[in-house]
């Protein structure tokens, strides 16, 4: 039986979609799945090409494309992915979950990643871990076992968690955060650069450093 090659756009033009074009193209060197359509940015031009994929509008267009299509939307700020995703009204429009061939991950029977997540090169899954929607985790991040994460998370490259930590929705964390075992991080939280979590943190708030500490809501 043929395969069948489904259509693919990125929303976002920026650094990180051209990230997740390459993260495509790398998917398509093992197991051909996806054609790439082009871009949707509002930001960008029209007719415009990067990297070798035509820019095919923002969101209005998307929401008059009247052909089945996947988009990963590749925006790494979790309240500008939600915002922008909440004005997509097309129902030919899904939302592909993207794993580099790289990445390791435990029995797929105990770990649930939900729709729309792109994970990048490098990073490391292990069991029993439940992922929500929209979720990036970026090169070389680590989940331990028995963790659980919300929608629209966004994690930068080399970010560490490690077992039985429950991370609310739309955290933002920098580059290098990492997380001790047993810990509560809540919703909208911004964890900078580098920090250490060593204890719980509550929703709405900024922590850095090491040991991370709030800085601010």
């Amino acid at each position: 039986m043929d395969r069948v090659i489904k259509d693919i756009a990125i929303f976002g033009a920026g650094g990180f979609g051209l990230e997740v074009a390459m993260l495509i193209e790398q998917i398509n060197t093992k197991r051909r799945d996806w054609k790439i359509a082009g871009f949707f940015d509002d930001g960008a031009t029209k007719g415009t090409c990067v990297n070798g994929y035509e820019v095919l509008g923002g969101v209005r267009e998307l929401n008059e494309w009247s052909d089945p299509l996947h988009v990963a939307f590749a925006l790494g700020i979790p309240k500008t992915k939600k915002a922008v995703l909440g004005k997509v009204e097309n129902p030919n429009i899904k939302y592909p979950t993207l794993i580099h061939p790289s990445v390791m991950m435990g029995n797929s029977k105990y770990v649930t990643i939900g729709e729309g997540c792109i994970i990048c090169a490098g990073t490391i899954i292990t069991t029993n871990i439940t992922i929500g929607n929209h979720v990036i985790l970026n090169l070389c991040c680590t989940v331990g076992h028995e963790s659980v994460i919300g929608d629209y998370s966004a994690f930068m490259p080399s970010c560490n968690i490690s077992g039985e930590v429950n991370i609310g929705k739309a955290n933002f964390w920098g580059t290098g955060a990492k997380i001790i075992n047993r810990l509560t991080v809540g919703d909208e939280v911004t964890i900078g650069a580098g920090a250490v979590i060593t204890t719980d943190i509550p929703a709405g708030v900024t922590a850095v450093g090491v040991p991370a500490k709030v800085i601010g809501l």
